[in-house]
């Protein structure tokens, strides 16, 4: 299904969970095409639970808890305790 809707070349793409439940070889696939979109000027939006995932796609990770956005960061310069406080709606003017 992602293979599909990259085909279709979109400005703007929304991706939710894009490697859940495939395979090594797809999730490589995957990501090389969402990061050729993104080198491309595209605007992606991924949502994934898989954090490495995010840090390794991501140019900013925007986290969310209870309906509001907590924080945005940058991944370069974030680690993952940070944005777990993040995730457990502690902010990080907080921390």
């Amino acid at each position: 299904m992602v293979a599909r809707e990259i085909e279709r070349n979109p400005d703007l793409l929304l991706i939710g969970q894009p490697t859940r439940g495939v395979d090594i070889g797809a999730i490589e696939f995957i990501h090389k095409q969402i990061v050729a979109l993104r080198d491309q000027g595209k605007a992606i939006l991924l949502v994934s639970v898989e954090l490495d995932e995010i840090m390794s796609l991501s140019d900013r990770v925007a986290v969310m808890f209870d309906g509001k956005i907590m924080g945005e960061r940058d991944p370069k310069t974030t680690d993952e305790r940070e944005l777990g406080l993040l995730m457990a709606g502690i902010s990080g003017e907080a921390a």
